[in-house]
């Protein structure tokens, strides 16, 4: 059963974009920075590593440039947003639209084929090519990747400007206050989230084959929706549970889209009408939220009483 599973994929991908719905948690939760710049820095992230794959690069530098890359558009996202005082949606439109240029410049093409190159994943697979399957190794893979960037981040937030991060989105005064300039501490959010997008995005493109300047259209969508399914997971404000739900969330948003791909013929869903399909899930999950913020204060009262 567990083979079975694992040769489905969906757990690998909820990995791999299980990295860019931390990304999201990051902007949209911690800091209470919606930010639209995720759909243009996770083609950036592919890019970059598309092109320094080709080019001969080192394989581990060509993933640290790629998230380089992405800190660098959430960056410019915050400076935007900080200096220009443009709304923090707005900024993030401004970025993506101006890195699907940036994107096409890098690839020199809409679409660069990685075939019959050495990836990470591949020297992985060789790695363990006498042990397990390929499916297994790019399991295992993907789940040391994804426990690395998840225990990091648990042990970030839990340092002082980790802390001073997740404050900044509950109450800006309070920082203000301290003697802190939030300005500085957006830059250094929105640009770790978009790092871990763009990482996300160097990952995919190798798990995919291939890099396309339309990679991330929508991606912000698929990171909302996994960020929201996993609060339904586990209740509680520790930080190490909500970026556990966070990647559970990611895997169960990719289950749901593998099933429609799967079965989907039998309701009649093809594969262009996952988008909708998405949608319609993020706002089911929009109401179910909206629903439980209704019922925990009118049970608070009835227990007064």
């Amino acid at each position: 059963m567990f083979g079975w599973i694992i040769e489905q994929g969906f757990i690998q991908e909820g990995f791999i974009y299980g990295i860019m719905a931390l990304g999201v948690f990051i902007t949209f939760r911690v800091l209470d920075f919606p930010d639209l710049t995720v759909d243009g820095s996770f083609p950036l992230g592919a890019a970059l590593m598309a092109v320094f794959i080709i080019n001969g690069y080192n394989l581990w530098l060509a993933l640290f440039l790629a998230f380089l890359g992405g800190v660098c558009a959430g960056v410019t996202t915050a400076l935007i947003h900080n200096k220009l005082k443009v709304p923090n949606l707005l900024a993030g439109i401004l970025t993506m639209i101006m890195l699907y240029s940036v994107n096409l410049r890098i690839l020199g093409r809409p679409n660069l084929p990685l075939m019959r190159t050495e990836t990470i994943l591949s020297q992985f697979e060789v790695l363990l090519q006498n042990i397990v399957s390929k499916d297994l190794s790019l399991f295992i893979l993907f789940f040391i990747v994804i426990l690395i960037v998840k225990l990091l981040l648990d042990v970030f937030f839990r340092t002082d400007l980790g802390l001073v991060l997740g404050a900044l989105g509950n109450n800006q005064q309070m920082i203000v206050s301290q003697g802190i300039n939030p300005e500085i501490i957006k830059i250094i959010g929105v640009g770790l989230s978009n790092g871990l997008v763009a990482l996300s995005g160097a990952f995919a493109v190798q798990y995919q084959g291939f890099a396309d300047v339309g990679l991330g259209q929508g991606i912000i969508i698929a990171g909302l929706a996994s960020v929201m399914i996993g609060e339904f997971i586990f209740r509680s404000n520790k930080i190490y549970v909500l970026t556990l739900n966070v990647v559970l969330g990611s895997i169960i948003y990719r289950f749901v889209m593998w099933a429609g791909r799967k079965y989907g013929y039998l309701i009649h869903l093809n594969a262009s009408d996952l988008k909708l399909v998405t949608g319609i899930l993020v706002i089911v999950l929009l109401a179910a939220a909206n629903i439980k913020k209704i019922r925990i204060p009118m049970g608070k009262k009835n227990g007064k009483a």
